[in-house]
């Protein structure tokens, strides 16, 4: 689910427990922190929102000190994959407690908020809803011809054959005669669907 997921992305959200030992054992070297962040990197997904959590367990409560901490050495990991750590959005959050996330929180009146730069301009924000309303969406070369990798094809009783897989290029609507590569077979478009939207 994982590859799977991430393989579909424009954007991955990391995150990371701030509680004593925990981020050091996602970010040591066989951590899930490392394992998916180069995950993300590899499959793609050129834009990054860390979410440092559990901000409540950290030693004091909120502690500055343990984000700043965290927001170095991961941003040391990421750049050795290949983020640029300016282009990437640091959030000290609590999801227990709904720190950061939704509405900026009065236990941290030390973050005054992260701002990113990147080549298409600045953003800025307070709050880690802030940061996924940031995300750019990719360009998708409509003026293409259609590719869509095929990811599933299931057969549905009264149906038919339904394939499943992202466009990527290209338009597809319903009427267009498509053929399917490398098999050679030709056929018509009879309806789309986008998560059970028609």
């Amino acid at each position: 689910n994982m590859i799977t997921g991430t393989s579909q992305a424009d954007c991955a959200v990391l995150i990371v427990a701030a509680g004593t030992g925990e981020f050091e054992a996602g970010i040591s070297k066989n951590g899930q922190t490392r394992e998916h962040a180069l995950l993300a990197f590899t499959l793609g997904v050129r834009q990054l929102i860390v979410g440092v959590n559990k901000m409540d367990s950290t030693e004091p409560p909120y502690s500055e000190s343990r984000f700043e901490e965290i927001k170095k050495e991961v941003s040391s990991y990421i750049k050795k994959i290949g983020y640029n750590p300016t282009a990437v959005v640091f959030v000290p959050i609590s999801g227990w407690h709904g720190d950061n996330m939704l509405e900026p929180s009065s236990k941290m009146p030390w973050f005054k908020g992260w701002a990113v730069e990147r080549k298409e301009g600045k953003a800025e924000g307070k709050t880690l809803i802030d940061a996924l309303d940031a995300i750019l969406p990719p360009s998708r070369p409509t003026d293409k011809a259609l590719r869509l990798p095929l990811q599933d094809v299931y057969k549905i009783g009264g149906i038919g054959t339904v394939p499943v897989g992202p466009v990527e290029t290209g338009i597809l609507k319903p009427g267009m005669v498509v053929i399917f590569a490398p098999a050679n077979i030709t056929t018509e478009v009879k309806s789309v669907e986008m998560h059970h939207e028609a």
